[in-house]
């Protein structure tokens, strides 16, 4: 992998490392973790039993949840790059739209892979073009649109 072999989110300042899907803070999420491959970015979780939808698949607010948090941390590392930024922590992103395509069943006893592609920086929006594969199919895909919040933005 290029660049940095610590995943985006281990980036991320302490403040911003309790997102349910991603943070690094958050005893209980899903901890996914995002990496350079490339020109992509790539993460791999394993589905629980609990990520059930229907006996033998996942369900499908998972897989939002991971090209959501995928997308997010694409997002991330790409503002890293091009702001050329001196700090050692990643600028932090929030969804400003998320669209899932869910084009077949997604089976539950696989790794499931999201490989990311950026397609715009503007400013502090970037779009991202993330499909989810599973068993080397791909299941969904989504197209998600990530904002960088202000250095000082905290929760009230």
């Amino acid at each position: 992998m290029k660049d940095n072999p610590k995943a985006f989110q281990e980036f991320y300042s302490n403040d911003f490392s309790h997102c349910y899907g991603c943070g690094t803070n958050n005893e209980f999420g899903h901890k996914l973790k995002t990496y350079w491959d490339d020109e992509e970015t790539v993460s791999k979780f394993v589905p629980r039993p609990e990520h059930t939808a229907l006996p033998g698949f996942v369900y499908g607010g998972l897989i939002a949840s991971l090209i959501d948090c995928h997308s997010t941390g694409s997002g991330s590392a790409a503002l890293y790059r091009i702001q050329e930024s001196k700090s050692d922590n990643y600028p932090r992103c929030v969804t400003a739209s998320l669209k899932v395509d869910y084009l077949k069943p997604t089976p539950i006893d696989c790794t499931l892979e999201l490989r990311g592609k950026i397609k715009e920086v503007k400013g502090r929006k970037v779009i991202v073009e993330t499909v989810l594969f599973a068993k080397d199919e791909i299941c969904a895909k989504g197209e998600v649109i990530v904002v960088q919040v202000p250095d000082d933005w905290k929760a009230k």
